[in-house]
């Protein structure tokens, strides 16, 4: 069956041919244009055609909704149905498309048509169904074919099988209108978010095997919001070839991946989330991507996706591939793929993976394996300016998706925004916080007076960026250890350690990330391949316990303000004593804006009860225990307070007032002022 391969674009109501086509982008390459018009970004639904401007507009690296036109799409053309495929490979000799309708093999009917001199070939075939398997057979410069599945393609076969599938754009019926109504709304910096990041294939299995999108559909929603939180992040669902590597090394930037359902599955994942009111992060790797020969690797036979240098591409750490973030059409793809995400699946924000790889040009390289810019650093200024226009783009058009940055240097002003010389994320992660607050835990209490400086360090630098403090998947793999099984001491020691620590936590300016499995002390540190250890919140009281505690700290924070509110601002956190190295006591207040609400923190690092301790607080009136850590109903040694405190007109730790209170072991209480009746 051959197929019509000329695509029909319009230009002042008249039909053009795939040579009208080459014709134009002959003049567009020798700057015949008009450039104000080159440069606008396209806004507006794109239609799936071969258009003057959405061919320049992808070489400029401006398209982003590429996704519309590239890839595989289901359309008529000149009354008959079937798909056009169309992909980029500049240096390819020829291109063929493959599939079930060709036994796989390479025929000159599905030869396609290079209609960009820049490297875009094309082809229209009629007759193909959605379901279809296809790959690109890659004609390179010496003759050899390579077959490729499709860059931009929607649906891709469940590994090990590695083609792509032809995907019938079935639209999905969204009933989520509430929640993005009210995301139009959401002040994010004054917000409580409380981040539960998740592997879908490890959270929960049946049977040993995956549950599909729809299946984890019915229990997570209903989880997060029992337990407290307010987001999920998802590790990356774009379609890859090994379990092992968690997303992080993908091929199919547009495609869901398989082991879990469809798109429109996915789709309903994330509606039930919003439905429940929780919003949804996306795990985003623009970095770099896996060397599979089916992939992106070397896609037209030539450094294509990745860096033409061999130094720059190869990421040896991660036996991975760079991204040539300076080439327009690589922009084109991860932008649009960014598109994508939030226009078609309703995400809430990304979390981008591994910025400080892009950052610098030196990243796990030794001297001499690098180059330094035309400046004589070691910034690689293609990123920058890449992560400046991405932030931007997204910012426009929904200024209220998230944009996280994992990034674990100190890297200047990564979360302020573009206009102020920032890289324009909206938060970043605070590495520093959570390498120094784990490296403290694991320490002896006898000695932990000599690293009291872990504990305080953060806030020196608190202000310098939109912080996030994560706990993430990464801390409790690969030998690290869980969570729980970092903490100083014995059985009971180390479960009040980890009440302790997430108490602290909440305390702490900034919002909040936990991987699954901490909030009911999973011992055993995380596996991809199998379950999380449920079985222990039912058969194990001091885990069921700790859930409860999680579940309670958790919509703590939430309910008080004082917690969030004022997360990037200097008056929000005021030290009580942040000197007390020899007790190991950190005690701290949180405000809210109008500094109507004052919670007192007090965290005890020492399994020792401290008795008639003073304290000084920021209010004259009557104080409550308003949360403690060491509650027996949390598995602790119940040394609460019952008793309602008065403040005495004591000066106390800079204070105006001070209160007498017994401090619990290994824990962490919160007093709250009932009967303010300071002058």
């Amino acid at each position: 069956m051959r197929g019509e391969v000329g695509a029909a674009i319009k230009k002042n109501n008249k039909k053009k041919t795939i040579e009208d086509v080459k014709t134009v982008n002959n003049k567009r390459n020798s700057s015949s244009l008009d450039n104000k018009k080159e440069n606008k970004p396209v806004k507006k639904k794109v239609k799936c055609e071969l258009s003057e401007d959405n061919i320049s507009l992808f070489h400029q690296g401006k398209h982003y909704e590429a996704y519309a036109f590239m890839g595989a799409h289901v359309i008529s053309e000149k009354r008959k149905k079937g798909v056009r495929f169309t992909t980029w490979a500049p240096k390819a000799k020829n291109v063929y498309v493959v599939g079930d309708f060709s036994n796989f093999e390479v025929r000159e009917e599905y030869k396609m048509e290079k209609v960009s001199d820049s490297g875009i070939w094309s082809i229209f075939i009629e007759g193909l169904q959605p379901g279809e398997k296809y790959k690109y057979s890659i004609e390179n410069i010496y003759g050899h074919h390579n077959y490729k599945s499709d860059p931009y393609a929607f649906e891709s076969e469940k590994r090990p099988n590695t083609a792509s599938i032809i995907s019938e754009n079935v639209k999905y019926k969204w009933n989520d209108r509430s929640w993005m109504m009210r995301r139009k709304r959401f002040n994010m910096y004054e917000s409580p978010i409380n981040i539960y990041e998740i592997h879908l294939g490890s959270w929960k299995t049946k049977n040993g095997e995956f549950l599909t999108y729809k299946q984890i559909a019915e229990e997570l929603p209903e989880y997060l919001v029992d337990m407290g939180y307010t987001h999920v992040e998802i590790l990356p669902i774009l379609e890859h070839p090994l379990d092992a590597s968690w997303g992080y090394q993908g091929v199919g930037y547009y495609s869901v991946t398989s082991r879990y359902g469809n798109a429109n599955d996915f789709k309903y994942l994330i509606d039930e989330l919003h439905r429940a009111g929780i919003g949804v992060i996306l795990d985003w790797v623009p970095s770099h991507f896996c060397k599979d020969a089916h992939g992106l690797y070397m896609f037209d036979g030539t450094p294509t996706y990745e860096y033409e240098e061999e130094w720059k591409r190869d990421n040896k750490g991660w036996g991975t591939f760079n991204f040539d973030l300076g080439r327009p059409e690589v922009k084109s793809f991860l932008i649009s793929n960014l598109f994508y995400w939030v226009k078609e699946f309703h995400i809430d924000g990304i979390r981008n993976d591994a910025v400080s790889n892009m950052l610098y040009l030196n990243y796990g390289r030794n001297d001499g394996e690098w180059v330094p810019n035309i400046y004589g650093g070691n910034g690689n200024l293609e990123a920058i300016e890449f992560i400046k226009e991405y932030n931007t783009a997204i910012h426009n058009e929904f200024p209220t998706v998230m944009t996280i940055a994992e990034e674990s240097t100190s890297w200047p002003r990564i979360s302020k925004p573009v206009e102020d010389d920032g890289l324009g994320f909206n938060f970043k992660w605070n590495m520093g916080w959570m390498n120094d607050t784990l490296t403290y835990i694991k320490e002896d209490p006898l000695y932990r007076k000599y690293h009291h400086n872990k504990m305080t360090f953060s806030m020196a630098y608190n202000y310098s960026e939109n912080f996030i403090l994560s706990i993430s998947h990464d801390e409790v793999v690969h030998g690290k250890g869980s969570l729980v099984n970092k903490m100083w001491g014995d059985y009971w020691n180390k479960f009040a350690g980890l009440r302790l620590y997430l108490a602290h936590m909440m305390g702490h300016p900034g919002k909040k990330l936990m991987f699954m499995g901490s909030e009911y002390g999973q011992f055993t540190e995380w596996h991809e391949y199998e379950e999380l250890q449920w079985n222990l919140t039912e058969e194990n009281d001091m885990h069921k316990k700790t859930q409860l505690f999680f579940k309670d700290m958790n919509h703590y924070y939430k309910d008080n303000k004082a917690l969030w509110e004022n997360d990037y601002e200097p008056e929000g956190y005021e030290w009580i004593d942040a000197d007390n190295c020899d007790e190991s006591i950190f005690s701290f207040i949180r405000h809210d804006k109008k500094n109507n609400e004052s919670l007192v923190f007090v965290c005890n690092y020492t399994p020792v009860v401290r008795y008639d301790f003073r304290i000084g607080v920021p209010k004259l009136g009557e104080y409550v225990e308003d949360f403690n850590t060491d509650n027996e109903i949390y598995g602790g040694s119940g040394q609460v307070i019952d008793d309602v405190l008065l403040a005495e007109e004591i000066p106390y730790n800079n204070q105006p007032y001070s209160v007498k209170i017994k401090v619990p072991p290994m824990a962490a209480i919160v007093l709250k002022v009932m009967n303010n009746k300071s002058k």
